[in-house]
């Protein structure tokens, strides 16, 4: 199985594209949390090693990713679009919104943009790409699929605390078994998205 590399932005830097940022989300699925949104502008002389798609690592491996990826990346941001932002505005445009903030988080500007999937974010004032699996491709949206995912499921632990029949930490807002049967027996929390089923059709 092919790993991250990247290719693509060398080329975007011999085109004199530089800094390139990958983008990369997580949380658009749950029914509870926010919508997470990362940017991360890699340093081409210190690549995290073992970088994949954030959904082929172990829990520990994200872990040391993103400790790597914090330590030596050029610039990293995170941002979030909320439950309650997610219900008025839907999920997508939410997704946008927490990548446009992202964008706008970066220590530095990137001049061009490489983004996870093949939705294309309006209004991001910098050239950009989607790329289907880019998280599988491309190095520096791998490193955001990292970011973004241990962000999120940091955050939601710590709703955990704050809602702990909802068992937060356990599936991060995911409609599992245990969190629709904790939704049946308290309703929701200022933190679920009521908007998404089941709550749309009670």
């Amino acid at each position: 199985m092919t790993k991250p590399d990247f290719r693509a932005e060398r080329e975007l830097r011999a085109r004199g594209f530089w800094p390139v940022a990958g983008f990369d989300e997580a949380g658009r699925g749950p029914l509870a949390g926010p919508v997470a949104a990362a940017a991360v502008i890699l340093d081409p002389g210190k690549l995290p090693r073992g970088l994949n798609d954030s959904k082929q690592l172990t829990s520990g491996e994200r872990d040391r990713l993103y400790h790597e990826i914090l330590l030596h990346a050029s610039a990293v941001s995170v941002a979030f679009a909320s439950a309650a932002e997610i219900d008025q505005i839907n999920i997508r445009q939410a997704t946008f919104l927490a990548m446009r903030r992202a964008l706008f988080a970066l220590s530095a500007t990137p001049n061009y943009a490489l983004i996870d999937g093949n939705d294309l974010p309006p209004d991001l004032r910098v050239p950009a790409e989607t790329i289907i699996k880019g998280d599988a491709l491309i190095a520096s949206i791998a490193a955001a699929s990292i970011i973004a995912k241990v962000t999120r499921d940091r955050l939601m632990r710590r709703v955990c605390r704050l809602y702990p029949a909802y068992r937060f930490s356990q599936h991060f807002g995911y409609g599992t078994k245990v969190h629709l049967a904790a939704i049946a027996e308290h309703g929701p929390c200022p933190f679920h998205r009521l908007s998404f089923r089941p709550f749309r059709e009670a």
